[in-house]
């Protein structure tokens, strides 16, 4: 099993380029399933969760082939990828597959709208009620979806072979929900209004997809979306957004360890909440041309407290990593999460490190040091784990971050941009 060593206590310097969003591509190469045509995502993220929709998206039937440029062909890059839906021979997602990858369940949406049914397992065999997925069925069954769950599977048909529009309002934000019911309706017959949806980046890239496609969507980007159903849906060629993850989690890097880096194809208006935290915690950040630069003297790290939300607010998935950076602020923050019920498996890795964090409830209070040192820590999760680089690359001597299957799920080639910009950062094999 992979490891990631990192010997810590250099500057960052240089430029690393911002991949596609993950969390974005997913839910595009997923509207590949509305469309007998072909639908071409350009910045495609080289990545696990990648590589294993396309597995899952092949089992209903979807081809696809790589056509980037020469150069960005090789393993690791982001790519040009055409996907053809144009026949789905089977509209069961089996457990062994949906277990694999959550997003996977959002299968439903588009196979339902399409083909009129759809059997796709729960995510990983959950009961209904654990990071439910009762809002997207409820959201389904407000269009005219019939459903019964049976033996770990939701099995779903539509009246008439097609869903009707209506209205449905979240009873929370959900970003999956919105992003099924979103595909679903696009095929509806009639319009559809979803009200309290997410606002986030990745909803106005599927949305735009959508558009291309012609579907009729308005308001994406605020809480009210609406959608009026067509009969079918075109193929298109859309490009997916640079991630904000992964841009908040260099920034967070060169505002840990110092230097002076831009972050290419950066686009501040997908974070902008997150890099003011930034700035107040002493970071300099300069849009420019090229994406956004990223510079902290050899002043101290200034404490902020930090609450997660949804979209605008502080993102969940950079919690971790600004923790990682607040365990060396000069005095004590307050990380309140308030997305997931448990999403502080990182803090007892970071306190191998030397961090002081203790947990009260859903908040967690850093009181910063002056120095981590080096250890051997574990990768909990995808966003986890890349805290416990941010830290190590500040940390004094070796850390050795382990399961690092995690971060190939969501980072693009992470080793070769930071040692890129001066950090001393190796992968072992094995």
């Amino acid at each position: 099993m992979d490891r990631i060593r990192i010997v810590g206590g250099n500057k960052l310097a240089g430029s690393i380029p911002i991949s596609g969003a993950k969390n974005a591509a997913l839910p595009l190469m997923i509207a590949s399933l509305l469309t007998d045509d072909t639908l071409t995502l350009e910045n495609v993220p080289h990545l696990a969760d990648v590589e294993q929709l396309i597995r899952i998206l092949g089992n209903h039937g979807v081809d696809y082939s790589v056509n980037g440029r020469r150069e960005k062909q090789q393993k690791g890059y982001s790519r040009t990828i055409n996907f053809s839906a144009r026949n789905i021979v089977d509209t069961t997602a089996p457990y062994e597959l949906v277990s694999k990858m959550r997003a996977s369940f959002w299968v439903i949406g588009p196979l339902l709208a399409r083909m009129g049914e759809a059997k796709v397992s729960l995510p990983g065999g959950c009961a209904i009620g654990t990071r439910p997925v009762d809002l997207f069925l409820e959201g389904l069954q407000a269009l005219g979806a019939e459903l019964d769950v049976d033996n770990g599977y939701v099995i779903a048909k539509t009246k008439n072979g097609r869903l009707h529009g209506n209205r449905y309002v979240f009873p929370k934000v959900s970003v999956g929900a919105t992003h099924v019911l979103m595909m679903a309706a696009s095929l509806a017959k009639g319009e559809t209004v979803l009200e309290n949806a997410a606002r986030e980046p990745e909803i106005v890239n599927l949305a735009e997809c959508l558009i291309a496609m012609g579907a009729k969507i308005h308001g994406a980007g605020t809480s009210t979306i609406t959608i009026e159903g067509v009969e079918a849906l075109s193929g298109a060629r859309v490009r997916v957004i640079p991630d904000r993850i992964e841009t908040g989690t260099y920034a967070m890097a060169v505002a840990m360890t110092g230097g002076d880096v831009v972050l290419e194809g950066a686009r501040p208006d997908l974070l902008q909440t997150a890099l003011d935290v930034l700035v107040e915690t002493g970071a300099e950040i300069t849009p420019t041309n090229e994406g956004i630069r990223v510079k902290r003297n050899g002043a101290g790290i200034a404490p902020v407290d930090v609450t997660t939300a949804p979209f605008p607010a502080f993102p969940t998935d950079l919690q971790a990593q600004f923790m990682g950076l607040m365990t060396m602020a000069k005095g004590k923050s307050r990380i309140t999460e308030t997305i997931f019920e448990n999403r502080f498996m990182h803090v007892q890795e970071l306190a191998r490190l030397g961090a002081h964090i203790t947990l009260s409830g859903q908040t967690a209070i850093v009181d910063g040091i002056a120095r981590l040192k080096g250890a051997p820590v574990m990768a909990t999760d995808l966003r986890a784990s890349v805290s416990l680089v941010i830290a190590g690359l500040a940390a004094e001597g070796e850390t050795v971050v382990n399961r690092v299957y995690h971060l190939d799920r969501g980072f693009e080639r992470l080793e070769e941009k930071l040692s890129g910009c001066g950090a001393v950062i190796e992968r072992i094999s094995g």
